[in-house]
Order: C-alpha cells, then structure tokens, then sequence
C-alpha cells in the first residue's frame, strides 16, 4: 500500500510504501476513496501547539510518533474483514469515525471514547486516510453514508462532529437566539450548514478573511470583520445587546477575547479551534457576569450517529468542497495554511 507519512516535522509528507495490511479479529480493513484535508492536520505538521507565552505542546507530549500518516475524515470501500468483524461486508462504503479510546475505561464505556486518556485517534495515534487504504479496529467506528457523495461525507467526521458538538451545547437557546461563529473556513460554514439544518434562529459569522465572510454571507448569515476596532460593539448590537452564545472555531488570543467581550451576562463561550495563544480572565468575571468558558473536543460515537441521522433527514451540508488527488497532499496542505481554501479540501486516493 501507499501512504504519504510526516517523517519530519516541518517538512513535506514522503510518500511511502509497505505491504498492505491484512485484517485480524474484528479489524476492518478499507480502500480509501475520500480523506479531508484538515487545519489539525497543520499543527500536527508544525510538530507542536502554541500554549501561549512562548510554551508549547509538542506532539511528542501527547504521545503522537512518527512515522505517521496523518488523515481523520475517511470515506472507504471494505475490502476485507477479518474473522471477529461483524455487521459490515466486503463492498460496503463506510465513513470512519476516527476518535477512538481504549474502549474499556469508564469514560469509552459511557461512549465518550474521544475524551479516553490514553486516546488512539485515526490519523493523530495510529495510521489515518492518507493513503490507499485504512486498517479500522473494529465495526463500531464505521457508519453508512447512504447516497452522500464520498467527498461530501468525508468532512462530517471532523467537521461536522466536532460542529455538531459545539452546537449541541449552546443547547435550547439554538433555536431562540441569535449565535455567533468566529471563523468562516471550513469549519465555519460546515457550522453554519448544520445550524441551519438543526433549526438554529440565526448566526453571525466573524472572520477577518473577506473571501470567506462573502461565503458565509452567500451562505444565509450575517457577517462582521473581526479585524474591525468596533468587531465587539458590531456583534453586541447585531445580537441586541450581547450574545448568548459565541462559538470560536479559531481559537486565538484575539478571537477568544472578542468572544468574552462581546457576551451578555449569562452567556456562553465555547472553544473549539487550536489557532492557539494565551488568554487572561479576572475570576470574579465568571460569577459576576454568570459566564461560562467551555472547551468542546471533537465528538462522540452516540453524536456521530446522530449527525448521520440528522444528514439523513435533511440532506449533505451545502458548502464549497473542492477535491485532489492523493498525491498532491502536500500542495493541499500549504494551501490550506496559506488561507487560499474556502470550505473544505478532500483527497482522492482511489483515482
């Protein structure tokens, strides 16, 4: 099989090859026909994430080695099963729901196996889609797509869980406020589709990239530049007088700060995305103002299967995906951390 592995941080991916893996016990081995080209994908990349202060989390001190072949959101083909696997076939098309546990610890057994201490990750701990084919532990982690497009499909194991979580906690006030999404990349928008199809009231978009606020706008929301001095003042006065709701997907000093300054007293800010930086909150604020600063990390098993459900019944998220062949991974990524994607980049390694 062929694979495009970080050997190095910093470096381009080498393209590598080794025999193909063959399924044992309840493993599940795919072809891969989609892999989304993620912005985690970057700061695996980099071999780090920036803690703020100078300090910084190396992948190393998660426990992630190399080699390694990143890619997390994986559409395939089963090709084999091995003797244990039961409920999929040879043929069957599968999205692969990689936030994998142990799988024994009381946190995988309540079915938060994204959350597990000693995670192994498709893509991050273990060998992910950015290659011609995907070996899978176990059946559980594989859903039917039904008539969804491989290349539309891919992204929900990222993007879209990990929106769908963060919009699952903003919680009842979905459908009666307004929410603001800081960030309009890929993310974004895949966020903007699902609070739409989830009956969401309304959502402000903030982004410093005009391009995607335009697609964000073309999108059904209203948008705010988030370089503009009065960015807070913008989103107090569009959400009548302050948000109930701010969800980052950027995850920046700066746009965590807009976050907290633009809420109303009992809000909500919920952290997704890894830009990082550092941020600092007189205590008092959290009661006073009855905030809440919330950190949401991917999803789970039980909201993957929801999503699915919820993709069933109101059809794909509509945003912009554009696609490319396997071997242009590496121009794919420096795209992607050039800011030149709008929407949401998936490999084809089956063409």
């Amino acid at each position: 099989m062929k694979s495009y592995d970080l050997c190095e941080c910093g470096a381009p991916l080498r393209l590598m090859e080794r025999p193909t893996p063959k399924p044992a016990g309840t493993e599940v081995l795919l072809k891969v026909i989609a892999a989304g080209v993620c912005h985690s994908d970057l700061h695996i990349s980099d071999g780090y994430y920036d803690l703020g202060g100078g300090k910084r989390l190396k992948l190393a001190d998660r426990g992630v080695k190399l080699p390694l072949t990143m890619g997390h959101e994986n559409v395939g083909d089963v090709v084999a099963v091995g003797p244990d696997a039961k409920g999929v076939k040879a043929g069957d098309r599968r999205l692969v729901h990689p936030w994998l546990g142990c799988g024994e610890c009381a946190v995988c057994r309540r079915g938060d196996e994204q959350l597990c201490r000693t995670p192994f990750s498709i893509g991050v701990f273990r060998a992910g889609g950015y290659a011609d084919h995907l070996l899978v532990p176990h059946p559980r982690y594989l859903f039917d797509i039904g008539n969804v497009p491989p290349e539309r499909a891919a992204p929900l194991a990222c993007s879209g869980v990990t929106t769908y979580g963060a919009l699952k906690k903003v919680g009842p006030l979905l459908r009666e406020e307004p929410i603001v999404i800081i960030g309009g990349g890929g993310l974004g928008l895949m966020c903007l589709a699902l609070h739409k199809a989830m009956d969401g009231k309304a959502a402000i978009v903030v982004d410093i990239d005009p391009a995607k606020r335009e697609a964000a706008l073309k999108a059904g929301a209203r948008t705010i530049d988030g370089n503009a001095p009065d960015a807070a003042k913008q989103i107090i006065a569009a959400t009548d007088g302050g948000a109930w709701a701010v969800i980052d997907l950027v995850g920046a000093t700066g746009t965590v700060q807009l976050a907290l300054d633009s809420l109303v007293k009992g809000g909500k800010v919920i952290v997704v995305g890894l830009f990082g930086g550092d941020i600092t909150l007189p205590t008092p604020s959290l009661p006073l103002r009855a905030m809440t600063l919330q950190g949401s990390y991917v999803g789970s098993l039980t909201e993957m299967a929801e999503l699915l459900d919820l993709v069933r019944r109101k059809g794909a998220p509509d945003l912009p995906v554009g696609t490319r062949p396997l071997a242009a991974v590496n121009e794919a990524l420096g795209d992607l951390k050039a800011g030149k994607v709008v929407g949401r980049l998936v490999l084809t390694p089956a063409e």
